[in-house]
Formats: structure tokens, sequence, C-alpha cells
């Protein structure tokens, strides 16, 4: 196999393995020794890199990746000397020679989702600062690079790891251990953890790398850990299932977000019938599912939000003004210049674009957003101000480096001189 599939399949492994071996191999070294597993993970993945080029790619390459880290597992654990910082029946089975082995085949081959859930909530400790926990939920078990969790964060690459030096750092001095899920974890962590999958997501479906706009690995690893909170009866709230309903919803949009080319299609100008019916069916029933509290979040109102766009045959049959008064109540629980931004492109539809404008031109702190000023440039092109949508659509064009964006807005300004 040419070495460029290699990369391709070791670098796709990477996002899906890596959290759930760094997880495992954790809980067996401690959380102090983050860094430790974290290096395993790693040197497991160099070792498949350099072996699958001179021998080929295995038949099972996770079942592969696996075996080599539980190998790896093992001979950490015969050097160390204490085991003073992992559960005690751990630290048990790990003295004997007899049940070294049986015990690490057990948390890989068993546990890995009791691992995950751990991971997660010891990354969300409130002695860690709260943008840190977030930064470490998404590059310890999500797999993110520094550079991608600096685009979630609008931040720069020397900001994340500063943060996550100082989580780790937190993580020594304070002698944070990973814990068993209980309603006292929960009670004090889940929203941190459900805000880092939200993030995550949102790289995936609204991608900041150049070259791809969605990255379907992250919208399914950000929904496969969401689905793994529904699965523990502790952590199966309706708040979750709020979340996996929202990205279920979305993420079924996905194969008719872009054209053949690679090009952006506009929601008004998408193929509903390329639609994921199986994907709609299943935010429906989380959406359900979330309604069985007293309690709404914003993620349920996101969800309806993109239930109400799936529940409508053509863009023009649309709820809009459900949708006005969805943004609205959503408003008062996320103040945030973007929900302000998709408030007045709803009012457009909903009343007029007049109505619309006005509303964007009050928006503060979104000066330097590029979909800000292509809204505006969308809204001066239906008023029939062909040159005042030109300069929006100017004005956004440095805004943005993403390729998709910058070809959408070059049509948008081709047509103005039509």
């Amino acid at each position: 196999m040419p070495e460029q599939n290699v990369h391709q399949l070791v670098s796709h492994l990477f996002r899906h393995e890596a959290g759930k071996m760094a997880a495992v191999l954790t809980r067996m070294v401690g959380l102090r020794e983050l860094q430790l597993a974290e290096d395993l993970v790693q040197d497991t993945l160099l070792q498949a890199l350099h072996v699958w080029k001179i021998k080929g790619i295995p038949e099972n390459p996770t079942a592969w990746l696996y075996t080599v880290a539980k190998r790896k597992a093992i001979d950490v654990i015969r050097q160390r000397n204490t085991h003073a910082h992992i559960e005690a029946e751990l630290a048990k089975a790990f003295r004997s020679e007899w049940t070294l082995a049986p015990t690490i085949n057990r948390l890989f081959d068993d546990e890995i989702e009791d691992s995950q859930l751990r991971m997660m909530f010891a990354c969300c400790h409130p002695s860690i600062p709260y943008e840190s926990q977030i930064a470490l939920v998404l590059k310890t078990l999500c797999g993110l690079s520094i550079s991608e969790i600096a685009h979630s964060f609008l931040t720069q690459d020397e900001t994340i790891t500063k943060r996550l030096y100082r989580a780790r750092e937190k993580i020594r001095t304070e002698g944070i251990e990973l814990e068993q899920i209980s309603v006292a974890t929960i009670a004090n962590r889940q929203n941190t953890v459900l805000h880092a999958l939200y993030l995550l997501f949102s790289e995936g479906y609204n991608s900041t790398h150049p070259d791809k706009l969605i990255r379907h690995d992250l919208c399914e690893e950000a929904m496969r850990l969401c689905l793994l909170l529904t699965k523990n009866k502790l952590t199966n709230s309706p708040d979750v299932n709020a979340l996996l309903a929202l990205m279920c919803l979305q993420a079924s949009r996905a194969d008719a977000r872009l054209d053949e080319k690679g090009n952006i299609v506009l929601l008004q100008d998408q193929n509903r019938t390329l639609w994921n019916k199986a994907l709609i069916e299943k935010g429906y029933e989380f959406l359900d599912k979330s309604g069985e509290g007293q309690n709404y979040s914003e993620y349920h109102l996101e969800a309806a939000i993109a239930a109400t766009h799936a529940q409508a045959k053509t863009f023009e049959q649309t709820n809009w003004s459900h949708i006005v008064e969805l943004y609205q109540i959503l408003l008062t629980l996320k103040p945030d210049p973007i929900v302000e931004l998709n408030l007045a492109i709803a009012l457009s539809k909903a009343q007029s674009v007049k109505v619309g404008l006005q509303k964007l031109q009050s928006i503060k702190g979104l000066e330097q957003n590029s979909i800000y000023h292509a809204a505006l440039g969308d809204f001066h092109a239906q008023l029939q101000q062909p040159e005042k949508a030109m300069l929006c659509y100017q004005k956004a064009l440095p805004l943005t480096h993403l390729k998709a964006e910058q070809i959408l807005l070059h049509a948008k300004m081709a047509r103005l001189k039509e």
C-alpha cells in the first residue's frame, strides 16, 4: 500500500482511537502521569507508521494498535515501583505477574467506555480553570491538535499550550485522580463536559480548516462521546439528550451542504432529499427524551431550531416565526452576538428584510466576523442596493481564510455585476 495511504489510515486511527487508548492507559498509570499515557499512545501510533510502511497494513489495524499499546503498558507497569495513585483493585492486580496481563486485557477489552467517562469528568475537575478544562478534554479525549483547539477558542496556539500546561500542573499539585462517576461529580462538571463536546462538533460542522468546511471525523467523535453519556444512567440527563439531538439533526444535512466541487450550498438551495432521514429520526427521538426534565438548556433550544428546519419540506415552508421565538428565548440563556446574527436572519424571513437589516446593524462585537458582513451584503442585495452589498462582501473577504467561503463571496459579488 502506498505510504500516503498508511499516513491517512494512522491519522484516521489517531482521531478515533487515541482518546480511548489514552483514557485506559491513564487509568493504569494515574491521572498525574497523563503525559506518560499520551506518550505511550504516540509511541504506539509511530510504531504503526513505521511497521506498516515496511510490512503493510494488518488485517485489523485497530486490534494491532491495542495489542501494541497493551504490551507497552505492561512494560511500563513492570518498571514502576509504586501504584499509589491508581485504584486499589488495579494496584493489587498489577503487583502480580499472574494478574497483570489479564487485568490490562480486561481494561482494554471491556472497560474502555468507563475509562473515557472517568477521563471526561476528571478533565473537568473544578480545581482546573474552566477554559483549561475544555482544552484538556479536546486534546486528550478527542484528539484535536493545539491549532484546532486555538481556532475553536478564537485564540493563539501559545495560549492553548499554556492552558494545557496549567491544567496538567493543577492535576499534579492538587493530586487529582480518576474517580468513579458519581452524582456529585456530575453536578459539578457535566456542563463543562457538554460544552467541550459542543465545541468539538462545531469544529467539525463548521471547520476552521482552510480546505475542509466539514470534518466528518470530528462530528462523529463528538456524537460518539455524547452517545456514551446517554448509556450511563447517571449521566443520561435531558441536557445530554438535547445536545445529541442537536448533533443528529445538524449532521443530517452534511451531504447537502457542499456540491461536487466542494463549494458551499446555502440552506435555501440544498437538495433536501440528500438529508439523512435516519439521523433526523434519531434527532427527534433524542429531542423527545430531552423533554423529560423540568428545565431546558441552550441545547434544547438549538435542537428545536434544527428540528424546525428538518420538518420543513421546502425552504419556503419553514416556520420562521417559530424560529424567531426560539432564538429570542435562546438569547436570554446565551447572550451571544452570533445568536443575534441568526435571529436577524430569521427576522428577515419571518417579517421583512428591512427588519432583519435593522437588527443586524444593531449587533456589536462582530466587526471582524466574515459571516456578519456577508449577511449584511445579502440583505442589501435583496433590497436592490448593489453598491452597499458589494462593499459588505469586500469587507467579508479578507476576514475569512476558508476557501469555500471565499469562493461563495466571489460568486455573490459576480452576481451583483450581472
